[in-house]
């Protein structure tokens, strides 16, 4: 069916009779048909006609209309996913824009300067790296001493090295070269000043909150920490207690951050051992007791030769022999001496000074009597 190019509704029918249409009508007449009766039959063809192309033309126009709607739908659809993906260019690039310059999209509430009390703490980034990935790290980052070394080592992002990085999902992004590098002056947990132990510890909650640790984890091991602060050991009179609390939480810590990826998990950690932490406590007393007596025999071992050789010395009746004794044993003795004790005595050198002023003192005292 061809398509009408008009609205038959606005059509009207014309006039047959006029002499416009006697053509038309020639070949009615000729069917035995008066003029009248030819201009009533094409007029009944014409109405019929146009009622036929009427309804034609509401399907055309129904049709049409669903077309219309079909075709801005797919257009509404094409300009939607345009739109979707320069957002998703946009975000990606917005994302590696923040990556690479993380310090020009951090938003700044708009609020007063804060306190000197409530001032945020400057981390080495290297301590704030090893949090996001969940790993163990020293508490010395977040001492006194620890926050003045990363405030010193600071410097600017651009003008510091970037080295590239492999995330989790496999992508690779740069990072400053200092967030791989640990401090050179790191202590061990253990040998941490009970002070800044205590310091550093509500700094380093704050911190685990801040880079997304869980509530759970969190909360964990800050009754870890504050159930160490409120054992026994703590305010003991003895050195040695104290360590052990250090050593056990060092150790625990460890040992808690190496099980959790492990199929048997890891274990609430604020639950203190005290069985673990006695055992400790020997560990340290043994080494304790074994330095203290090594030191007592370093001494003794200074002091035995120089001892023996001075009453050989004085006991001998010989003059020959006191004179070999003096000018030549002494000596030699002195020296095995001084390199036995420099490889033994942490002392070494205040012992040697002192055995040496001894022997400077003596030794006229010995040729004279020789």
């Amino acid at each position: 069916m061809n398509r009408l190019v008009s609205d038959p509704h606005v059509d009207v029918c014309p006039d047959f009779t006029l002499d416009f249409y006697r053509a038309s009508r020639l070949p009615l007449v000729a069917l035995n048909n008066t003029e009248a009766e030819a201009a009533a039959l094409l007029r009944t063809v014409w109405v019929a006609t146009n009622a036929a192309q009427r309804m034609q033309w509401q399907d055309q126009v129904a049709a049409d209309n669903v077309l219309a709607v079909e075709n801005q739908r797919l257009l509404d659809e094409e300009a939607d996913r345009q739109l979707q993906a320069r957002r998703l260019a946009d975000a990606t690039i917005d994302d590696e824009e923040q990556k690479k310059n993380r310090l020009k999209h951090i938003p700044i509430p708009n609020r007063p300067r804060p306190s000197r009390a409530n001032q945020n703490i400057l981390v080495s980034d290297f301590a704030l790296r090893k949090l996001e990935k969940g790993h163990y790290v020293e508490i010395y980052y977040w001492t006194n001493k620890g926050i003045a070394d990363a405030r010193l080592l600071y410097h600017a992002t651009d003008d510091e090295g970037m080295v590239p990085n492999k995330t989790v999902d496999g992508t690779t992004t740069w990072i400053p070269a200092s967030a791989t590098r640990p401090s050179t002056t790191v202590v061990s947990d253990c040998n941490l000043d009970p002070l800044d132990f205590a310091q550093a510890i509500p700094r380093l909650v704050a911190s685990l909150t801040e880079r997304g640790w869980g509530h759970d984890r969190v909360h964990m091991l800050a009754g870890f920490w504050g159930g160490l602060m409120l054992h026994r050991f703590w305010n003991s009179v003895d050195p040695l207690d104290r360590r052990a609390l250090l050593l056990y939480q060092e150790e625990q810590r460890r040992a808690w951050h190496q099980a959790i990826p492990l199929p048997g998990g890891a274990w609430d950690i604020s639950i203190l051992d005290d069985d673990e932490l006695t055992r400790t406590l020997d560990r340290l007393y043994r080494e304790d007791r074994r330095r203290k007596d090594n030191e007592f025999d370093y001494q003794v071992s200074l002091i035995f030769p120089v001892s023996m050789l001075m009453s050989l010395i004085f006991s001998s009746p010989f003059f020959f022999t006191r004179f070999i004794l003096v000018t030549i044993a002494f000596p030699y003795a002195f020296a095995f001496t001084l390199r036995v004790s420099w490889l033994c005595s942490p002392f070494v050198l205040r012992d040697c000074v002192g055995y040496l002023r001894v022997c400077i003192c003596v030794w006229p005292f010995c040729v004279r009597v020789c």
